[in-house]
């Protein structure tokens, strides 16, 4: 695939990736502040800003191997890693293998499911009932906005996604990892970053005061100063 990136200033590596329906640009407060310090790469995954379409209905682990094969191809070893809710998942994942990155800095990390209330269970079963009989009211009615949203391809591939969890992988993780996570994250609740820190051993938590789900985007001093302490 063609590669849709951007890339400036000169030192380590450190590589940015950005959320479910977003792109690189999204961490531009970020990009602008590290790139003084670190050669900082952002990337827009495929299905995402200026990347191709996808192929097939990916799942974690093809976002994955696709950005192994993406810093492979722009000579990129060892970088650190930023990364935003669904890139928080495909970072989990590379980190799982032991290869990708070297420190982590993960905000609003996705990729925990909660367990599913009675509630949830009986809502899919409507769901699934409403489909065979009238599946365009169904689309309509069910669903969060974001999966409404989506091509039939994207939607696919997004099921993929929000159905795995990610402990067993988190478990594997021998790596330094800042979990930095808004208080007021209703997407992915302090709850489920709790998960993540029993699961990576020596990993870290830095709550921001106020912020929800796009804690790097509401406060991003906070944030980066926090991640930069990391890093150093």
């Amino acid at each position: 695939m063609k590669l849709s990136y951007l890339q400036r200033g000169e030192g380590k590596d450190l590589v940015f990736l950005h959320g479910y329906l977003s792109s690189k640009e999204s961490f531009y407060p970020q990009t602008e502040y590290f790139s003084k310090k670190f050669r900082v790469t952002a990337l827009d995954f495929p299905g995402f800003g200026g990347a191709e379409s996808l192929p097939s209905a990916y799942s974690v682990s093809d976002y994955a191997d696709w950005l192994s094969e993406a810093l492979a191809e722009l000579k990129i070893e060892n970088p650190h890693v930023i990364a935003h809710s669904f890139g928080g998942r495909v970072a989990v994942k590379c980190l799982s293998r032991g290869d990708a990155f070297d420190r982590a800095v993960l905000c609003g990390c996705a990729g925990i499911v909660p367990r599913r209330t009675l509630r949830y269970k009986m809502r899919v079963k409507t769901y699934r009932f409403v489909k065979k009989i009238a599946p365009r009211y169904a689309e309509k009615r069910f669903g969060s906005a974001e999966y409404r949203s989506l091509s039939p391809l994207m939607r696919e591939s997004y099921k993929k996604i929000v159905n795995e969890d990610l402990r067993e992988d988190a478990k594997k993780i021998d790596r330094p990892v800042l979990f930095i996570n808004g208080d007021r994250d209703g997407e992915t609740p302090l709850s489920s970053i709790e998960v993540y820190l029993s699961c990576v051993k020596g990993s870290r938590l830095c709550v921001l005061g106020g912020c929800g789900h796009f804690a790097h985007l509401e406060n991003p001093l906070a944030f980066e100063l926090a991640a930069e302490e990391f890093l150093q």
